[in-house]
């Protein structure tokens, strides 16, 4: 058994558009906010007591565990770091072994599993989850070079790489001393790396092995995703909806739903209590759906689903794999990839691909840009540095409380911030700051005509 620390203080400035008005860790995942899904995974997992370490948005964090035993809070004044935070927690434990977890990744109950088996077995001070990079560049993350399983050097964002530390640790209670010796920033940086005076544990890693102790590297073995940029939200869901999707091996159709005998079910369904899957509609592929769905009249649903509850999804719309919150409504002809927040609105026409933010709603014909002409992935600013993503370069990301007129047409990877409107008609090829409303000007030619120009 472990007492498990979750860090979900951080401002999480990259994620914009959707770390500016809520805690980075309260972002939806399959309709679940990120902190509470791991959370539920660490009690999965056999984590007795877990202590949450807040700051920025901190209610957001208490809002989303308030009514999960076991968990308390702990508040992290200043936001110095990561190190600081685990620290802040510490001195409510009673010397035993820990696990720390940053409260905004994404990852199935098997990787927490296989880190534990791993730690258990061997007389290690620490271990630390890391991944291969594959396609990544290792200058986006805090990289972990490793020998054998074991953890032989840490350096933070570095040229070349070939895996990150995904900031998941164990620690013995032993091992706390190097928390307390972090020297405020991490030292281990390229030539000009210029790192951020921050307290950061990989560099309590790097003191650690300095001194001769072992720490273990433990390699992901299932998906895994840290939600630190945009395109990283749309990822996390589809690999969550993804893995939710194969464990269902069987129908399961709650008290009052229904399926209709004209609906063509090519699939796996799981429909929520008085949900209705009517007439015409076509289910190609895994649909996960809550309570009070009506999802009816043509509607075409392929690759896997995940609904939440009381959303009308009708009228011959077209939906990919996507992940749909709680209230949403796809309509006429609609044709939607990627993930919906709760409360989006998608009525006539609208070709949309990518993450739309909560209470958004989209005037008809609006149109996301999916294909550059070139063919290219663009690439994204982030905190004043391009970055090409590996993963929804071309999508849209639309913050909480938008909306869009028709006939806008918003060109690939472009972001638009929380509380804005892109105005009728507008052809967007910049991002949209927050609560800014974007208009088209017209310019009017008024000449004389009729039946004369004709020769009458």
């Amino acid at each position: 058994m472990y007492t498990a620390i979750v860090l979900a203080a951080g401002l999480g400035r990259k994620v914009w558009p959707y770390g500016e008005f809520r805690q980075k860790c309260t972002i939806p995942v399959a309709n679940t906010p990120i902190v509470r899904r791991l959370v539920e995974n660490l009690v999965e997992v056999g984590c007795s007591q877990i202590s949450v370490v807040v700051g920025h948005y901190a209610q957001q964090v208490r809002g989303a565990l308030a009514d999960m035993p076991n968990v308390e809070f702990v508040t992290q004044q200043p936001l110095d770091g990561t190190a600081s935070a685990v620290l802040e927690a510490v001195k409510r434990l009673e010397n035993e072994n820990y696990l720390v977890v940053y409260g905004d990744i994404v990852t199935s109950p098997d990787n927490f599993r296989n880190l534990f088996k791993e730690f258990d077995k061997q007389h290690a001070e620490a271990a630390a989850l890391v991944q291969p990079l594959g396609e990544e560049d290792a200058s986006n993350w805090l990289c972990a070079g490793t020998s054998g399983d074991s953890l032989t050097g840490i350096e933070g964002h570095p040229r070349g790489g070939s895996h990150r530390l995904c900031g998941v640790y164990v620690f013995k209670n032993t091992a706390t001393r190097y928390l307390l010796r972090n020297p405020g920033i991490v030292t281990r940086v390229p030539v000009g790396g210029m790192p951020p005076p921050e307290s950061e544990i990989a560099q309590s890693l790097q003191l650690m092995i300095d001194d001769g102790a072992e720490v273990l590297a433990v390699e992901t073995t299932d998906f895994f995703v840290d939600v630190d940029k945009p395109w990283h939200v749309l990822e996390a869901n589809r690999r969550l909806g993804d893995y939710l999707a194969n464990q269902i091996e069987a129908d399961c159709v709650a008290t009052g739903a229904k399926i209709s005998d004209a609906a063509e079910i090519n699939g796996h369904v799981v429909l929520g209590e008085n949900s209705v899957i009517g007439a015409r509609v076509v289910v190609n592929g895994t649909l996960i759906a809550g309570a009070n769905n009506n999802i009816t009249n043509g509607a075409i649903l392929h690759g896997n689903i995940f609904l939440g509850d009381r959303c009308r999804i009708s009228d011959y719309c077209d939906i990919g794999s996507s992940t749909i919150g709680n209230r949403c409504i796809v309509g006429h002809g609609a044709e939607m990839s990627g993930v919906m927040f709760d409360k989006v609105y998608l009525y006539h026409y609208c070709e949309m691909s990518g993450v739309f933010g909560c209470a958004t709603d989209i005037g008809a014909a609006t149109v996301c840009g999916t294909l550059r002409f070139d063919d290219r992935d663009t690439p994204i600013q982030v905190e004043g540095r391009y970055e090409i993503p590996t993963y929804g370069a071309n999508a849209t990301y639309m913050g909480d409380y938008c909306r869009t007129g028709v006939n806008a047409m918003i060109m690939p990877g472009r972001r638009i911030g929380s509380y804005s409107v892109v105005g009728p008609g507008v052809i967007l090829y910049d991002d949209v700051p927050s609560k800014t409303l974007v208009m088209a000007k017209q310019e009017l030619i008024t000449k004389p005509w009729g039946p004369e120009r004709y020769g009458w």
